[in-house]
């Protein structure tokens, strides 16, 4: 009957090397052992389950062999049809006397929690998610030990069968949204599921549009404080990423830094981070619109300074900060997947050849490099919102090329005015300025200290709004 089973099984799992039968012969019988070796931990299984059995010296049973001698923690009773599934889930089978055990003894290679490269802190927490599901959640508990911390777990993908965990505290979120978010994901219907990106395009109220309308963590301590605001948190296994819902994109503007760093000084960085928006999206645009179109808006020596850096270029004003552009873009790309010190190498190079050697050959002039190179430098103040920002500039390098200054102002009008109509999870896009929310504007684009926040965001729909109490016990 055993060996029936081995090759049942084996033949349903298409004749994997990394699947192993062990059969333990004992004066009760026969105990079959199946699992994936490159996803258990083969040294527990030969402590917890071989070795306990092989020592028990009397007659057991089935019941015996669950309660009294298997020594894992995490023992279920499964049935036949299901036993190709946990082994899929990483899971060691049991089978005694045709019945069956799954014991839970997974082990697989994984990174220790690090600080990720994108979210350094000055001061803080230094901590980021890992890509085993398992870890992230012993992060998120670890800062959240209370009862009202609630994980729904689903399995998404046909092939991948990806684990999912649904985050959240069940006495603050609101109950509705968390149920439209986990019907969305048992919703999903696709073969696989790789990273926490493929979630996030199926919780988009507007999948097609080039905005982020979910949030991606990497750090434990920024995803404790959004769901002890009310927020949703979504892990999937295999991501260090972990998503928030509801979403506002003046979330972009924090970083966790400025919750442990003196909020005057917070202030004055998140004036710096607004600034850089607008360097970073329409800076280039204007610079075009001005010489183009506008160019007598400008004192009389940057027209003499412009003018002598330009005369003998061979491009005109248009394909120059394209052409600029497009160097820098290609440069990005290439540092980006070249080996660390090759990336390091090409990046001063490419800074000499763009910076030096190609103002020298009269290709391209001083003045469009500072511009696009300052507009490059400004989108790393949100790197978040980077690949929407390069978009952005280059819609309003096309609108002053061929509209001039009107067209930048109607391109920000009308960009702000799409912005305005998004609403995910009954959470404003621009909240808390659009609309404007008095209480939510405590930890807008300036922070008050933490004592004077003492609701929490109106704009994230929740079903307790107090964060802390008067000093006098009154709320």
């Amino acid at each position: 009957m055993s060996f029936l089973l081995q090759e049942e099984v084996k033949k349903e799992l298409s004749n994997n090397l990394d699947f192993i039968c062990r059969t333990v012969t004992t004066n009760s019988g026969e105990v079959l052992l199946m699992f994936l070796k490159s996803m258990v931990d083969k040294t527990a299984i030969a402590r917890e389950i071989i070795e306990p059995i092989i020592s028990y010296k009397n007659q057991f049973d089935f019941i015996a062999l669950q309660t009294k001698i298997i020594r894992a923690a995490d023992i279920a009773p499964i049935k036949r049809n299901q036993i190709v599934e946990y082994i899929l889930k990483n899971q060691v089978v049991v089978v005694f006397k045709e019945k069956y055990l799954s014991v839970d003894l997974e082990k697989f290679p994984t990174r220790m929690p690090s600080e990720p490269p994108t979210s350094p802190n000055i001061y803080g927490p230094r901590e980021g998610f890992v890509e085993a599901i398992a870890t992230n959640i012993s992060l998120l508990r670890r800062r959240l030990p209370t009862k009202n911390l609630k994980i729904e777990n689903l399995n998404v993908g046909r092939e991948t069968n990806t684990k999912i965990s649904v985050l959240y505290l069940k006495n603050i979120a609101n109950k509705s949204i968390v149920k439209e978010i986990t019907s969305k994901l048992k919703a999903i219907d696709i073969d696989g599921v790789v990273d926490s990106f493929y979630i996030a395009n199926f919780l988009k109220k507007r999948p097609y549009s080039m905005f982020e309308q979910v949030g991606f963590q990497e750090k434990p301590d920024i995803v404790v404080a959004k769901v002890l605001e009310g927020r949703i948190a979504i892990l999937v296994d295999g991501s260090p990423i972990v998503l928030t819902v509801p979403y506002m994109v003046f979330e972009d503007l924090q970083s966790s830094n400025d919750y442990y760093t003196n909020y005057v000084f917070v202030n004055f960085i998140r004036i710096i981070r607004t600034i850089g928006i607008a360097l970073a999206t329409i800076v280039p645009g204007l610079y075009l619109s001005i010489r183009l179109y506008s160019y007598t808006t400008l004192p009389l020596n940057y027209i003499i300074i412009i003018s002598n850096s330009t005369r003998n270029l061979p491009f005109t004003p248009v394909l120059e900060i394209m052409f600029i552009l497009l160097l820098f873009q290609i440069l990005y790309e290439v540092s980006l997947r070249l080996p660390q010190y090759l990336g390091l190498a090409t990046s001063i190079v490419g800074a000499l050849v763009l910076g030096d050697t190609g103002v020298k050959a009269g290709l391209i002039s001083p003045p469009g490099v500072i511009i696009v190179a300052v507009s490059i430098m400004a989108i790393y103040t949100i790197p978040s919102q980077a690949s929407q920002l390069t978009v952005l500039r280059a819609v309003f390098v096309v609108l002053g090329a061929t509209v001039g200054l009107l067209g930048i102002i109607g391109g920000v009008v009308y960009i702000i005015n799409y912005l305005n109509t998004l609403n995910a999870y009954g959470t404003p896009y621009l909240a808390p300025f659009a609309p404007q929310i008095k209480d939510d504007l405590k930890d807008g684009i300036f922070k008050r200290p933490l004592y004077d926040m003492k609701k929490r965001p109106v704009a994230i729909s929740n079903a307790n709004k107090i964060r802390q109490k008067e000093a006098d016990g009154n709320e």
